[in-house]
């Protein structure tokens, strides 16, 4: 059975004294593809030298989270526009609006989103979002560039089905992360109606660890913890899953 957490931050300082054994639990548990979506300025060099370190089960991003936006936001831009000329990576990410800890830089936000979503055309990459309070927001946005065959995922799917499916029709896969587990957990009701073409598995470690982790440090390895909630919500076994969350995932960022 193979997975891939397709959203997992494994190069900040949380793991600074055992990162090399989490990369080595997360492929001994089938965990073979870890996808690293970029933080900010200060990220993108540790995040590039774990993917040297395991070229071959470490894949970057590139983007500037939207917690991370201030007013020298066309700074933070320039520079993730210099490093996609000079690296490879498999998505733009991860992008997008926090409405939730402050709306201060809303615009800045708003702002840095849209050209994110220009770098994604421009280098047809797919888009990894991060939506939280903000999901009305992002469709607007998202509404303007229907035209251009945007693809990607929302990271830590936040809303209802309704929600869901509206991100399913622009073009979006759903990511399901430790939230599923939780109990009464809007998203375990997402899962049940969205069909599992449209899913995929993502820990957002070190945050979030799924059930019975939870309060834990989050890692990859923990990624059949995810698994296993989704076979249970939909009636069908964990290597069903994997398969088909794995294929979403291969084609979703075309690794």
């Amino acid at each position: 059975m193979q997975l891939i957490d397709t959203h997992a931050h494994l190069y900040l300082e949380q793991y600074d004294q055992d990162r090399t054994q989490i990369i080595e639990r997360a492929i001994d548990s089938g965990v073979n593809k870890i996808l690293l979506p970029n933080v900010d300025e200060n990220t993108i060099n540790p995040m590039l030298n774990l993917c040297r370190s395991f070229p071959d089960n470490c894949i970057p991003m590139m983007a500037i989270h939207p917690t991370s936006v201030k007013q020298n936001y066309s700074e933070q831009i320039s520079i993730v526009k210099d490093y996609l000329k000079d690296f490879n990576f498999c998505a733009i990410g991860e992008t997008g609006i926090d409405l939730y800890w402050d709306n201060t830089y809303q615009k800045e936000q708003c702002d840095i989103f849209e050209k994110h979503i220009k770098l994604a055309c421009n280098y047809n990459l797919p888009l990894v979002i991060h939506s939280r309070n903000s999901l009305n927001e992002i469709f607007d946005i998202l509404e303007k560039y229907k035209k251009q065959n945007l693809q990607g995922v929302f990271h830590c799917f936040p809303g209802n089905v309704e929600q869901a499916y509206e991100a399913v029709k622009f073009g979006f896969m759903i990511g399901v992360g430790g939230v599923v587990t939780y109990k009464n957990s809007k998203l375990a009701d997402v899962v049940e109606k969205v069909d599992l073409k449209h899913l995929l598995l993502e820990t957002d470690a070190p945050y979030l660890s799924p059930v019975p982790k939870r309060g834990k440090r989050n890692e990859s390895s923990y990624l059949i913890h995810v698994a296993e909630k989704i076979a249970q919500i939909k009636n069908t076994d964990i290597d069903h899953v994997a398969k088909v969350t794995t294929k979403n995932a291969v084609n979703t960022f075309n690794l």
